[in-house]
C-alpha cells in the first residue's frame, strides 16, 4: 500500500532527529560575596549546578562555639576544621540531607540553618544536631582564588 508523502508519518516511520551534542557546561561560578557586604554572620546564597549553595561569613564567637563541639555530641561526626578552607568562611550545599528541603539561616537551636519541613537543626558548621536528616550539609568543591575571592566548583 503506498503512503501519501503529504501525510503524517506514522510513528515507526517518523525519524527521531539526531541528538545535539551536549553544551559545554560551566560547573565552577565566582561566589564572591559583593564588598558592600564585608560584616560576619553574612549569609550569602548562590547557585552552582541548579542547587543552593550557602556562604557563611562566620564571627570569632561562631568558629570558637563550633570548634568547642564534642565528636561525641554529633550524629555524623566531622571537625569544623575538616569542613572549612578558611575558618572564617563555610560553605554548604542549601540542601537538608533528609529530604532535600531548602534550610533556612541563621535559625534553630544551633543558630546555624533550620529545615522547617521535617524539623532538623543544623550548627554554624553545618553539621546536624537534631532532628530527622541523617548527614551534614554536604560541601561542595570550592576553593579561594585570592583574599576576597571564591570559586565553587
Amino acid at each position: 500500500m503506498a503512503r501519501d508523502p503529504t501525510s503524517t508519518p506514522s510513528r515507526r516511520e517518523h525519524k527521531r532527529a539526531p541528538t545535539p551534542p551536549p553544551r559545554h557546561r560551566r560547573d565552577a561560578i565566582d561566589a564572591t560575596p559583593p564588598p558592600r557586604h564585608p560584616q560576619r554572620n553574612r549569609n550569602t546564597q548562590v547557585k552552582w549546578r541548579g542547587k543552593p549553595v550557602f556562604i557563611r561569613h562566620r564571627t570569632p564567637d561562631e568558629i570558637a562555639s563550633s570548634e568547642a563541639v564534642s565528636l561525641d555530641e554529633l550524629r555524623d561526626p566531622e571537625t569544623d576544621a575538616s569542613r572549612v578552607e578558611s575558618s572564617e568562611w563555610l560553605v554548604v550545599m542549601g540542601i537538608c540531607t533528609h529530604l532535600g528541603c531548602v534550610p533556612i539561616a541563621n535559625a534553630g537551636d544551633y543558630g546555624g540553618w533550620f529545615c522547617p519541613c521535617h524539623g532538623s537543626h543544623y550548627d554554624v558548621s553545618g553539621r546536624i544536631r537534631k532532628g530527622p536528616a541523617p548527614l551534614n550539609l554536604e560541601i561542595p568543591p570550592y576553593k579561594f582564588t585570592g583574599d576576597a575571592n571564591l570559586l565553587v566548583g
